[in-house]
């Protein structure tokens, strides 16, 4: 495993030991997001080594490639790591299994699933960590029973709002008693000690991990960002019907300036691949648009621009093909000039957290006190995880599967 080795761990502050080091089982309060085409074994595994959370992206995955997703990210890593998936797809129970089956405690979400999803997975032993935009979804999904929340302000990349990183932060912190992960325009130690500041437990980042030497996505794409300004970024919601912050680029600029049923036939032609890629059935992709529509209050036609996204992505990240791709970015990529390892990134916002930290001399503050007491919750909340996900592993395994079933009859 490409674990660092210990000399080269940076001197850690203590009041960088937060709530979610507790809760997941890793060094630093720093969270690398679950992004489609990005977020592989490879980079998810790097980061767990590293000494932050890497988040496995499953969203374009069949369930036979999540399945060997995860285990292939076991190979790479025996740190902890999560996986993310979609809230509403239709075959999440069989999804949420193999994180049972191999041994992965935390599932993350895009969009939360609903209570009586969330009290499943939770009944199996898993830390339900759901991202929200707004402090009324923080405080719905609280009251579900999330073990922690990502809060992403507008600045973050792909699907976003449009309350400010600085404005929503604090919102939700001081609404909802439990770890909260800010999101959006996080890149360096500063950041993470302004998070702190506002009372979250740990950031979370796509871009800045996205631009790694870890990273995946092609070299000539991750120069497209490097040269990128913070003005750069455009929210739009014409690729899918939900706004998203991606890289200003000739096709992007196309595509807000075509017209309507240019931009459907497109998605019919996109929903025709994504359904040819992944292996899905129409019944259960239709089924999927039904619990969109519903859950998102969706018309049809966004439903079906749904498709974009994926596809869209797919084509630059793995491609390389930005002619034909969207690039989803944070406005942070305006900032980002490098392409450090998952290790020397890490390394070195806990080193300049450190540093803040020391220079402003942080006592034992109100917030740590806070930090303290969710911390022992966690460690409380941990322990009955494992008993619960110990007792579900026991009931699968005393469950035989169909063929075993079918040959008994």
């Amino acid at each position: 495993m490409a674990d660092p080795q210990p000399e080269m761990r940076p001197v850690t502050h203590p009041t960088l030991r937060t709530a979610i080091c507790d809760l997941f089982g890793v060094e630093y309060p720093i969270v690398q997001t679950g992004m489609g085409w990005v977020s592989t074994p490879e980079l998810t595994a790097a980061t767990a080594n590293a000494g932050a959370l890497g988040i496995l992206a499953s969203g374009t995955l069949s369930v036979t490639e999540t399945d060997a997703a995860i285990g292939r990210t076991t190979e790479l890593t025996g740190k902890p790591f999560g996986v993310n998936m979609r809230g509403d797809a239709p075959d999440l129970a069989e999804r949420a299994a193999l994180l049972v089956k191999h041994g992965v405690r935390i599932a993350s979400f895009a969009l939360a699933p609903n209570e009586r999803v969330i009290k499943s997975l939770k009944d199996d032993g898993l830390i339900v960590v759901p991202s929200i935009g707004a402090r009324r979804h923080a405080e719905k999904v609280a009251a579900w029973g999330v073990d922690a929340v990502v809060a992403q302000g507008g600045e973050g990349g792909g699907h976003t709002g449009s309350v400010p990183t600085s404005i929503l932060l604090p919102q939700v912190t001081a609404a909802v008693d439990l770890p909260v992960i800010g999101a959006g325009g996080f890149s360096d130690g500063r950041g993470l000690v302004a998070a702190l500041a506002y009372g979250a437990a740990g950031i979370a980042m796509g871009t800045r991990f996205l631009l790694t030497s870890d990273s995946p996505v092609p070299d000539s794409v991750k120069a497209e960002y490097l040269k990128r300004t913070v003005t750069d970024t455009v929210v739009t919601s014409v690729l899918d019907g939900v706004p998203q912050r991606v890289l200003r680029t000739p096709l992007a600029d196309q595509l807000i300036g075509g017209g309507s049923l240019g931009r459907l036939r497109r998605s019919i032609g996109h929903a025709i691949a994504f359904q040819k890629m992944s292996g899905s059935s129409w019944r259960d992709i239709v089924a999927e648009g039904l619990a969109m529509k519903r859950s998102h209050e969706l018309t049809w036609t966004q439903v079906i621009m749904a498709a974009n996204t994926p596809m869209m992505l797919r084509a630059s990240m793995v491609d390389g093909r930005t002619d034909l791709g969207t690039l989803a970015s944070g406005q942070v990529a305006g900032v980002i000039d490098d392409l450090p390892s998952c290790a020397e990134l890490v390394q070195r916002i806990i080193a300049q957290a450190t540093d803040v930290l020391e220079r402003l001399g942080a006592p034992g503050s109100e917030a740590a006190q806070r930090q303290a007491a969710q911390r022992e919750a966690a460690q409380r909340e941990a322990t009955k995880r494992e008993a619960a996900q110990r007792e579900a592993t026991k009931r699968r395994a005393a469950q035989p599967d169909a063929t075993q079933r079918e040959a008994a009859q």
